[in-house]
């Protein structure tokens, strides 16, 4: 393989953008100095050939994908919906309905908690969906944006990366089966491997854990303690909800009493739709694929080759067509002022597609495909022949990896200590990877395939039989798949991130530090009760309850109440 053309330069403008971005709060001109910084380093620091590139090889392309399209159409369709069901009402009217599950701080939490883990099936369906209809529920109850934000992001992708019914699965599915391809012959399969290491998939667990544990103490630490006092003082970060104070919902809101059902249906309904879009997509492009005779594709299946943009985007589109016609067929605002509404809306959302936009050009340039899509590989060999456009990144940091395992002599009846803390190192690594590049999906597409082969290769050296039941094996896959989210988790160019923060009407970098000591809590348990003594063969039942109980621990000892007992004069 030829050796890397840039090295750790590599690293350089994802840590340029996400130092600057914290530093500033500003995120769109620290993204856009990362990029610059990157065409700097591919272009041999020619400043005017780099200026060229930021904009025709990396910011316009990146734009004008299709499903890049889509995702901007379906975040400004969301956001013109909410506009138009604030406006009518709905939104206090869903208010309402929840309020019996919501009456307290805890019930808002957990209730958010909740509808998070049942929006199973998408990360960008959860985070839009949840940050806008739960953000009047939160305010009420003097709950800051910064918690909400939290709430939203940490049943996102958790979610959606461990269900076996959502846009995950096939893309997990298939870099597993990656891996097992390259080893030729072997006995196991993608999907027995995918759902065995669910249990193993440590801080996925961990992040879903912490939230009620949190939400029932009613203890806070870092930053978001700080945020939640605010918020209990009626003091709250951001804009304001659409619609919020505005003179002419205040008069809609006089003559018609709020109804549930003006925010209800069109959330139900863009649910439905976009359930129904990815049933009828994956069908079609299975059947597209089919040899004659071929069994009846699960449901599973037909999730995993759905085409999830375009389900979105029509979802979306439904939802906001079935808003307007509620609100007008009421009479609760003209044609004239419902378009206006929904514009309003779609302007709120317009900060986050821009920050989408950025940081998807910072992780393609990051990755290893051309401007086109090609992969950067012929003939199974990296000839980095994208390079004077691509900085490959996860390459640089997976080579690391590669080198330190070929490094350590591996023993030859038992495993060598490389090999057993292979999980927490496959781990850290895939963190890494995802914090720089903004994506759990490419850290997969870039780590899974090695990871499998890997760890079945030191497995079979000591002659031990491999299957899909091997403790070390399972915990080394879902090391990968768990710190891939974990890095996606905590990076300010993620975008589930972005949306988190956005649909919840939190500051963006606010967001990003208030939830970063509670990811770093969970990533710590992950690894010291979770990877490490996973590694050197501890039952994985044990693992998960001493994980639950440190995390009440943590929680107990180096949280504070929110609302603190006022001092006896």
């Amino acid at each position: 393989m030829a050796p890397h053309p840039y090295g750790a330069l590599s690293l350089a403008p994802p840590i340029v953008a996400i130092m600057l971005a914290i530093v500033t709060r500003r995120a769109v001109p620290s993204l856009l100095a990362g990029i610059f910084v990157g065409a700097l380093i591919t272009k041999g620091w020619h400043p005017l050939a780099a200026g060229y590139d930021l904009f025709e090889v990396h910011l316009w392309p990146t734009f004008v994908e299709p499903d890049r399209l889509r995702v901007f159409s379906f975040t400004l369709l969301m956001g013109a919906m909410i506009g138009v069901i604030t406006a009518s009402g709905g939104m206090r009217g869903f208010v309402r309905l929840l309020a019996p599950l919501a009456r307290t701080r805890l019930g808002g939490q957990l209730t958010s908690w909740g509808l998070g883990i049942s929006i199973f099936f998408d990360d960008y369906a959860n985070t839009l969906l949840i940050g806008s209809t739960m953000r009047p529920v939160t305010d009420r109850l003097r709950i800051s944006r910064e918690k909400l934000a939290y709430l939203v992001d940490s049943t996102a992708a958790p979610v959606a990366g461990i269900s076996i019914l959502s846009t995950w699965v096939a893309i997990e599915l298939s870099y597993l089966q990656e891996g097992i391809d390259t080893l030729g012959g072997v006995d196991l399969k993608a999907f027995d491997l995918f759902v065995a290491s669910i249990p193993y998939r440590f801080y996925v667990l961990a992040a879903l854990a912490l939230i009620p544990i949190i939400a029932i103490s009613g203890r806070e630490f870092g930053p978001m303690l700080a945020a939640e006092r605010k918020a209990l003082r009626g003091e709250f970060s951001g804009p304001a909800p659409v619609g919020h104070d505005d003179p002419e919902t205040a008069a809609a809101a006089e003559r018609f009493p709020p109804r549930a059902v003006n925010a209800v249906l069109p959330i139900v309904v863009t649910l439905g739709i976009v359930l129904a879009l990815l049933v009828h997509t994956g069908r079609e492009r299975l059947a597209a694929k089919a040899d004659p005779g071929a069994v009846e594709p699960t449901l599973r299946d037909v999730f995993g080759a759905a085409d999830s943009t375009f389900a979105l985007q029509y979802g979306a589109l439904a939802g906001l067509l079935l808003a307007a016609t509620l609100c007008w067929t009421q009479r609760l605002l003209s044609l004239d002022a419902i378009v206006a509404k929904a514009g309003k809306g779609a302007r709120a959302v317009l900060p986050a597609i821009a920050i989408l936009w950025c940081a998807a050009t910072l992780s393609k340039m990051t990755g290893v495909k051309s401007v086109a899509g090609v992969p950067s590989k012929l003939a199974g060999v990296e000839t980095y022949e994208f390079k004077d456009h691509r900085l490959y990144t996860g390459d640089y940091l997976a080579g690391l990896l590669a080198k330190a395992e070929s490094d350590d002599p591996d023993g030859a009846s038992e495993l060598s200590l490389a090999a057993k803390l292979l999980p927490t190192a496959v781990f850290l690594l895939a963190a890494v990877v995802s914090f720089c590049t903004g994506t759990s999906f490419g850290t997969m597409g870039m780590l899974t395939p090695m990871v499998v082969t890997l760890s079945y290769t030191l497995l079979a050296a000591t002659g031990a039989t491999v299957d899909g039941a091997s403790p070390l094996l399972l915990a080394t896959v879902g090391s990968v798949l768990a710190g891939a989210v974990f890095g996606d988790h905590c990076s300010p160019i993620s975008d589930t991130t972005i949306l988190s923060s956005q649909s919840s009407g939190c500051d963006h970098i606010a967001h990003v530090l208030t939830q970063m000591p509670y990811a770093l809590t969970g990533a710590a348990v992950a690894i010291g009760l979770g990877t490490l003594p996973a590694g050197f063969g501890a039952p994985v039942w044990l693992l998960l309850i001493a994980q639950l109980a440190a995390l009440v621990i943590v929680t107990a000892v180096f949280g504070q109440k929110v609302e603190q007992p006022v001092e006896a004069a």
